[in-house]
């Protein structure tokens, strides 16, 4: 079976990981103060907050801002969960803006049309999350032009996109978000296992992370309510959590960012050949936007199921049986049962609905061969003809 996505693991990652076993500290210890300075350094960032997934950096980068109860925040329909629940967790009411049909990010247009109608009920949203699907910036500066003028703080969740760019600067630089998040899921660019971080050019928004992440515990001075009692004294400050990435995962970010830039290239000789040798099929290729680098996560096409006498699912299924791990990315937020149990029903979003229907990710990850690739297109030719 092609897997859709992989890890890239070399015997350097393994040394560096070794190296943590055979040290001091599994935990709270040098490699992870220096994944950050190397993330953020990349970034053009000021600052890096590492924690142990992408979810748990959404979270406390909501709560940094001060979403809390009787708070909106506003997201894709078109991303995985995550990207919502943050808002749940805060006690905030979640809504979603529906994505361009071309990019299939959140719709810049859509945006300001809703942002348009909330102002006049009072209802405007405090945290806009704009989701960089399959690595693909969003409009950045036209959301950030409308968070000015309509003042709502803006996340980028970036977890499909860090080695992109946007306007020929590296996506997690925050040029035009408070903060920026990524993961390192396996199947991502690079992997820490699990894990994820955020960047910030707010000092404020950096120390409240960095508190929120190990249970809002400090041993800062200037952060207690009075002198400390000796060297082995902390505060409790904040009601955090235990969100802490570990020395493994960190020198496995670190070593892992030596090719980062590598694995965004490879990937992107991949799509070139995809686009090529796709053309001809009953098949629409993912747009790339003149603005943005992609860091192709994910290389999703759609079926034009008019063209094809088969079903989205037998495409789907047949494939899969055929050897090829194709995936789907992803089922709209809004048609979750949670989510409808909310109110939200079939027909709110419709540009991300109808690309749903007939979405299929196929494998994109630096070990595809070229080899590989033949033998998906040549499954995929055989399924759709």
């Amino acid at each position: 079976m092609i897997p859709y996505g992989k890890q890239d693991i070399n015997q350097a990652d393994i040394d560096s990981v070794v190296a943590v076993l055979q040290s001091d500290f599994l935990t709270q210890g040098p490699q992870v103060p220096l994944f950050e300075k190397t993330v953020a350094a990349y970034c053009g960032a000021q600052h890096a907050i590492a924690v142990n997934s992408a979810t748990s950096a959404l979270h406390i980068a909501c709560l940094a801002l001060d979403l809390g109860e009787g708070d909106t925040l506003w997201t894709s329909p078109n991303t995985f969960v995550a990207s919502a629940n943050c808002g749940l967790y805060c006690g905030a009411k979640v809504d979603f803006v529906d994505i361009d049909p071309y990019t299939y990010n959140m719709c810049a247009d859509k945006l300001e049309q809703k942002l348009i109608q909330a102002q006049t009920q009072n209802k405007l949203p405090k945290i806009v999350i704009p989701v960089h699907f399959a690595g693909q910036s969003c409009d950045m500066r036209r959301i950030h032009q409308l968070g000015q003028q309509y003042g709502f703080k803006i996340i980028e969740d970036a977890s499909h996109a860090i080695g992109g760019k946007y306007l020929d600067k590296p996506i997690g630089g925050c040029q035009y978000s408070d903060i920026t998040v990524f993961s390192f899921h396996p199947v991502k660019i690079i992997t820490t296992a699990e894990g994820g971080l955020a960047t910030t050019n707010q000092p404020g928004l950096a120390e409240k992370m960095q508190l929120l992440r190990s249970h809002g515990i400090t041993r800062d001075e200037k952060l207690m309510t009075k002198e400390s009692e000796g060297g082995w004294y902390y505060q409790q400050v904040e009601l955090g959590f235990n969100y802490r990435m570990t020395e493994l995962q960190a020198a496995l970010g670190v070593s892992q960012m030596a090719r980062l830039d590598e694995f965004v290239a490879i990937r992107h000789q991949l799509q070139q050949r995809y686009d090529e040798l796709l053309k001809n099929l009953p098949v629409i290729t993912p747009y790339q936007s003149p603005d943005s680098y992609s860091a192709l996560h994910l290389y999703p096409i759609q079926i034009s199921l008019d063209k094809v006498k088969k079903s989205h699912k037998q495409v789907f299924d047949q494939l899969r049986q055929n050897g090829i791990g194709v995936n789907l990315h992803y089922i709209p937020v809004h048609l979750q049962p949670y989510y409808q149990n909310m109110g939200f029903k079939q027909g709110d979003y419709p540009n991300a609905e109808n690309y749903y229907k007939q979405a299929i990710s196929i494998p994109m990850f630096q070990g595809l061969t070229f080899e590989m690739q033949d033998q998906v297109v040549e499954e995929l030719k055989k399924v759709l003809a």
